[in-house]
């Protein structure tokens, strides 16, 4: 801290504007790619009797709103259930 209380930047750092070089990773993301039928298996899982959302989400390592997104692609024909 300074005298005046006021937190100085960061030390040994330029306040002159330039931030340096900026440099783009590409790849993977860290997000999961679920197939179709993943999707549907999980969601067939979710509408069992006595299933709650929040456990087969957690189970299956994806949100419960993920269930709830692709139980309105069920509905709408978008996902079909596995045989």
């Amino acid at each position: 801290m300074e005298r005046d209380g006021k937190m100085g930047g960061p030390l040994g750092v330029s306040k002159e504007g330039y931030a340096g070089r900026l440099e783009v990773l590409s790849g993977p993301t860290g997000r999961r790619q679920r197939t179709e039928a993943d999707k549907a298996r999980i969601v067939a899982e979710s509408l069992l009797p006595d299933a709650r959302v929040a456990e087969v989400a957690r189970k299956h390592g994806v949100t419960r709103w993920q269930i709830y997104d692709w139980r309105k692609k069920l509905r709408k024909g978008h996902l079909a259930l596995p045989d």
